[in-house]
């Protein structure tokens, strides 16, 4: 009989963020996944009221908590400040909480980074077939053109919060994108772009469920959100990125 493949060692230079709102439990096994593939996994728990993360500080995995819900992209980027502060950090690795985005995947997604050389990349979902609803797909597909119109870039998934940061540009995301709800993941990825950062893709698994309860996303509310704070980050001057340490 053949042996049983290894496990995947984890990786000391990578720290991975979870924000997290009330996620119940889907959010356990996603900590205890990432804990197995990264030095370092920090929680964010965005003001969350059901106690989805008590009790998931461990060994390699801390829990930052925020008085009040702010909002995705404010954990985010306090995940990502708290993620710096450890000089070990080479990779910030933000993924979701509800188990749509699998930590099984980061290996592979550190390799593609690391041979693009990037400083951001996004894990790139397939939005055909029956897993992803129309309305879904049409939303990702008309959100992707409106980018590619702006921007003059091919970006062929805007809204997927699987990614991987270089540290100097976490470093310039905290100095120069705001925080917010969803909208902050657009303005992350419209600065990258204009700044002249690296911007690459690699495939990960479309683990979509349709009327997700733990997504606080708003269709209307939050679209209009994302476009607008595309419209601004567009309209702002670029700035060049800074050299490398």
């Amino acid at each position: 009989m053949a042996e049983a493949p290894q496990a995947a060692e984890p990786l000391p230079q990578v720290a991975v963020v979870i924000p997290c709102y009330n996620a119940g439990a889907r959010i356990a096994p996603v900590v205890a996944a990432a804990r197995g593939r990264a030095g370092r996994v920090i929680v964010v728990d965005d003001g969350g009221t059901d106690r989805a993360c008590d009790g998931l500080a461990g060994e390699n995995a801390e829990v930052l908590r925020l008085p009040v819900n702010r909002g995705k992209g404010h954990a985010l980027l306090a995940g990502i400040r708290r993620a710096l502060e450890d000089p070990a950090a080479r990779i910030v690795c933000t993924l979701d909480a509800d188990g749509q985005h699998d930590p099984a995947e980061l290996p592979g997604l550190a390799a593609a980074f690391d041979a693009a050389n990037a400083d951001l990349l996004i894990g790139r979902r397939t939005f055909g077939g029956a897993v992803v609803p129309w309305r879904s797909r049409f939303g990702n597909e008309m959100t992707a053109r409106v980018v590619r119109l702006l921007l003059r870039r091919d970006l062929p998934d805007t809204q997927c919060g699987y990614r991987l940061l270089s540290r100097r540009f976490a470093e310039a995301v905290l100095a120069h994108v705001a925080g917010g709800r969803y909208e902050t993941e657009m303005e992350m990825l419209v600065f990258a772009v204009r700044a002249g950062h690296t911007v690459a893709y690699s495939p990960i698994q479309t683990l979509y469920e349709p009327d997700n309860q733990s997504s606080h996303f708003r269709k209307v509310r939050d679209s209009l959100r994302i476009y607008a704070r595309l419209a601004r980050a567009v309209l702002r001057r670029p700035r060049a990125p800074e050299p490398p340490k």
